[in-house]
């Protein structure tokens, strides 16, 4: 993880490896937006030198130059995609342009961000970005490149209690996002239900978040039939982890619901070997929502917060679930099995009616759900569902306010009747166009009742922006993405 500090010094003074700064795109191409600590003899040579390149200043636009002016060594110029006069103001672009530059900056140890003078509240976005564009997985490269180890932002005022609070949140948060991101890409051979459970042990060792974790045993006694049903094609069995972090002065509580299916071949209902590629991310839900209890202790919100993190490997084995089986979740309802590659839903309904048993404020599920997702929304945009409006409607505020795209999508009741089942009291899909509202309707069966009313739900579907497949963008890489784990907290802090 990179360092990251701050300074009112000059960016020559510093003695960085690397100055970043900042351009906007204007009618005669990119210029540079009024850099703290940097000269007007060096912002006129950098301009000089974009107007020889033909630079345009659009977002992801990185230019490495070799010094400018009375500027010394490696200066990155890149581009923030709107105009000089929205780019100190507009978090997104200053989060994801620093997200662009560290990316680029990989074998440098250290570097001057010398963007322009931005509000404390602005402080974190950039932070955030320097830390999570400097991520790079290289466990498992025998030589890897070394990552940005040392960042330094440069401000006006250095003491500034506001921004020093937001590096320190930003660095949470980033820290957070950053192992959700190596949780989905580590290879399913090294990650399994149990492999998971433990590593999630171990990183919550000494921090406020406590947890449990129940084998296939202890499922079996609780009749979590989703859990067992889809665990049973696999060698390797099921695990439910419950992760609770109470502050004393908490005066809201949520519980939040995450897929963990470490690999998923579809099972019986086999998958093609293309659509099988990238499975290894099935358990990202579950990863957003390890991570966001870190963060939410790291920070010492004072939310109530109960994380259940359904684990299973959906597989082919001698026993795996078979289309026409019946299976009974933890409330007592039964479900029949219709198609073994909607496996991540059956695993949610038991965690959904642990979260229920809490009777919390508010029920969150999030998933890599389903592909009609992705169909409806592109790769970079989640499916929002909820039984109040209004809440619903906050969280994606939340997810607005720190940069990750997602859209409400509505419950229609007219396809409510197609989970209906001849055989037992559910089926666990439903008609196939409007997959993805019959997949949260399913859900919705398992969400309980506190003082006589539903308990208010959020289902997040992130089947498409968990994980990148095409070339890394703003502060996103290729691969896990960690995604939803900054408007998780966000949330939590509003």
């Amino acid at each position: 993880m990179v360092d990251i500090t701050l300074s009112d010094k000059s960016a020559d003074a510093i003695g960085a490896d690397a100055t970043v700064v900042l351009t906007a795109p204007t009618k005669d191409g990119a210029r540079v937006i009024d850099p703290v600590g940097v000269s007007p003899a060096a912002v006129k040579a950098l301009n000089e030198a974009l107007a020889t390149l033909e630079a345009k200043g659009r977002a992801d636009e990185v230019l490495r130059l070799s010094g400018a002016g009375d500027l010394s060594g490696l200066v990155i110029a890149v581009g923030s995609g709107v105009d000089a006069e929205q780019a100190p103001t507009k978090a997104s672009a200053l989060r994801d342009a620093a997200g662009a530059a560290a990316r680029s900056l990989t074998g440098t140890s250290s570097a001057v961000f010398a963007f322009p003078a931005v509000a404390d509240d602005l402080v974190q976005a950039i932070c955030e970005g320097i830390a999570l564009g400097a991520y790079a997985y290289t466990a498992y490269k025998s030589k890897p490149k070394d990552a940005l180890a040392k960042a330094t932002l440069l401000v006006t005022d250095a003491k500034s209690s506001g921004a020093l609070a937001g590096v320190e949140t930003a660095t949470a948060v980033a820290t957070a996002q950053n192992w959700a991101r190596d949780l989905v890409n580590m290879p399913p051979l090294d990650l399994n239900p149990a492999s998971f459970a433990d590593i999630v042990r171990k990183r919550m060792s000494g921090t406020k978040v406590k947890v449990d974790i129940m084998d296939e045993k202890a499922l079996a006694k609780a009749e979590c039939g989703g859990l067992i049903g889809v665990g049973r094609g696999s060698a390797r069995p099921p695990r439910l982890v419950t992760l609770t972090y109470k502050p004393a002065k908490a005066t809201k509580h949520i519980s939040i619901v995450g897929k963990g299916i470490t690999f998923d071949s579809g099972g019986l209902c086999i998958k093609p070997a293309n659509g099988m590629a990238t499975m290894k991310c099935d358990m990202a839900g579950a990863a957003a929502v390890a991570a966001f209890l870190e963060a939410v202790a790291a920070l010492e919100l004072p939310v109530a917060v109960t994380g259940y993190l359904c684990l299973a490997e959906n597989m082919t084995g001698a026993d795996a679930q078979r289309p026409g089986d019946v299976i009974r979740m933890h409330d007592g309802t039964t479900v029949e099995i219709d198609n073994t590659d909607a496996e991540g839903r059956l695993v949610m309904a038991d965690g959904l009616c642990y979260a229920t048993e809490e009777e919390p404020d508010l029920i969150i599920d999030i998933a890599t759900l389903t592909g009609a997702a992705v169909l409806a929304l592109g790769n970079r945009t989640a499916a929002i569902v909820g039984n109040n409006d209004e809440v619903r409607d906050e969280l994606i505020a939340a997810s607005e306010r720190v940069d990750e795209h997602m859209w409400p999508m509505p419950l229609l009741e007219h396809l409510r009747p197609s989970i209906d089942s001849e055989v037992a009291d559910l089926k666990h899909t439903g008609e196939r166009m409007g997959g993805l509202i019959t997949a949260a309707m399913f859900l919705k069966e398992f969400v309980g009742e506190k003082n006589g009313e539903q308990i208010d739900w959020i289902h997040m579907d992130i089947a498409a922006p968990a994980f990148n497949e095409g070339s890394p963008y703003g502060v996103n890489p290729k691969g896990g993405t960690g995604f939803a784990v900054r408007t998780l907290v966000e949330l939590a802090r509003a």
